[in-house]
This record gives C-alpha cells, structure tokens and sequence, in this order.
C-alpha cells in the first residue's frame, strides 16, 4: 500500500487544528470550575447550526458566521455557566452534582435543537475546491481552519503572559485561593472563560459541520476526542492542550494508515483517542502539565 507521508501529516495537522479549537474551552473551563462540562458537545453542534443558518441559508459567507457564531455561543455558555452552574456551586454541589447537571443541560440543548432544526443532517452550500499544493490535496476550507487554530494558539499565549486577564486567568487556574487574596474577581475570569470557552467550541462545530455533515450530535461526535486531548495535555493548562491536540491528530491518522493497511474499517480511529485516555489516565493523570507552565 502506497502511503503518501506528506497528505497524513497535514491532515493530521487539520485533525489537530480542529480538536485544538474545541479543546481549549473545555480546559480552561474544567481547570476554573472544577469539573468537566459535557454540554461542551453541544457548544460544538450550536455552532455548526448556527453557522449553517447564517453562512449557507442567509448567504453571509464563512467569516460573518465565524463572528455572529463565536459571540453567540460564547453568550449561550456564558448563560448556561450563571444560570445553572453558578447557583449549584454556590450551594455547594459536588463535582458529580455539576457533571450530572452538564449531561442534563446536554440532553436539553441537543433536543432543543433537533426540534429547531430537525434531526436529518444538512450540509453546507458553500463548495470548498480541492487543489493540489505538491504532493498535498488541500482545500481553502483546511486552510482556513489551521490559520484560525494557529492564530487563536497566538493570541492566547499573548493574552495569558501579557495582559491583565490573562495573568488573571492563570492565578485563578493555578491557585483559587491565593488569587481571590489578591483582589482577582474570581466570578468575572470564570464568565469570561465561559464566554470565550463556548465561542471557541462553536468555531470548532462551523468546521466540523461545514467538513462533514450538521445533525444535533455534530458534537458529540468529537467530543471525547476533545477530553482525551484535554486529559493528555492536563485540566486547565492551555499549553499542554496545544500539544496534546496535534499529538492526538497524529495519532488518530497515522492510525488510520495501520487501519487500512489491517483492512479494517477506519471509523476505529475514535478508538485511539480512547486508548490514548486510558494510558494517560493509569500511567501519568496529570498528562503533559508538567512541562508547561499552568494556564
């Protein structure tokens, strides 16, 4: 079997790019909150719709979507984290209280949007033309993704060593205690996180859905690639879920090269992010977080 090295590399670049996108909300949020948000899935599918709805039935085109989308997941998580989250920690619910609460609150914005939009799968209108680029096949689509994961792992880096939030988010994420010492409203870095967190996750679903197919489990079908990117690279560290992104999407293709060559059927390829999980979780729980400054 002819493997062309070059095309499974960037596509693990692209896999990567995308799971970055959805990862880095669901690790801030699950490093400031304390516990691991399962209607992130839905963030993911809220956006994909959202982006359908705006990109392809309102002819505004991709960059308008990604905008309008961004701030309105970003305000949906916002809401969900202050209405429902919020109350529940303040009365001191446990980590299985607020888990349980996130797959309840999953399964109403799941169905809440089956019932706006229906359950059949629809695509975009929009067609992103394959070129080749060398031995590479590519589409503006691809393209589009890696330069918006690249520049949000920029502006992050930016904004976490060089501005005042940013130093914020990390004390908070780092030390709850010290940082509510020091003056930091604690209540305002986590909404923020939330705001930016879910919009982040909604940008993830527009290219997810507009590289597949939109349906109300859009995002659950990444979703547990996401947390084993988010385990493998430490809860709440920003920089280890860098890392842990490309290394899974390397993962999950090279993987599918063995797949293929086996003969067997390359939708296993979830199964990697699975066992990628399992041994991170038994051998080292803390993931990558040791060799990257906590954020």
């Amino acid at each position: 079997m002819d493997v062309n090295w070059a095309q499974v590399l960037f596509n693990s670049a692209i896999t990567g790019s995308l799971y970055l996108l959805g990862a880095v909300g669901l690790t801030l949020t699950y490093g400031l909150s304390s516990f691991p948000n399962f209607a992130h899935a839905e963030f993911i599918t809220l956006g994909a719709f959202l982006g359908y709805t705006i990109g392809t039935q309102l002819g505004l085109g991709l960059p308008i979507a990604l905008v309008v989308t961004f701030f309105t997941a970003g305000l949906v998580g916002l809401l969900c984290y202050r209405g429902i989250f919020q109350p529940l920690a303040k009365r001191g619910a446990t980590i299985i209280h607020l888990m349980v609460a996130s797959i309840a609150l999953s399964f109403i914005l799941r169905y809440s949007m089956g019932a706006i939009w229906s359950w059949k799968p629809y695509y975009f209108a929009s067609s992103w033309a394959a070129f080749d680029v060398g031995p590479l096949r590519v589409t503006g689509l691809w393209l589009w993704l890696i330069a918006i994961a690249v520049g949000l792992a920029i502006v992050m880096h930016l904004g976490l060593v060089k501005t005042r939030m940013g130093k914020a988010i990390r004390a908070t994420s780092s030390n709850p205690d010290l940082a509510l010492a020091s003056g930091i409203n604690i209540n305002k870095v986590i909404l923020i996180t939330w705001f930016v967190g879910a919009g982040l996750a909604a940008v993830a679903g527009i290219f997810r859905g507009a590289d597949t197919q939109i349906w109300p489990l859009t995002g659950w079908d990444i979703i547990l690639p996401i947390f084993a990117v988010t385990i493998l690279g430490g809860i709440g560290n920003f920089y280890g879920a860098i890392a842990s992104a490309f290394i899974i999407g390397l993962a999950e293709n090279f993987g599918v090269v063995g797949l293929m060559a086996l003969g067997l059927s390359t939708s296993y390829r979830l199964g990697i992010s699975f066992v990628i999980l399992i041994i991170t979780l038994i051998v080292k729980p803390q993931g990558l977080a040791m060799f990257f400054r906590r954020a």
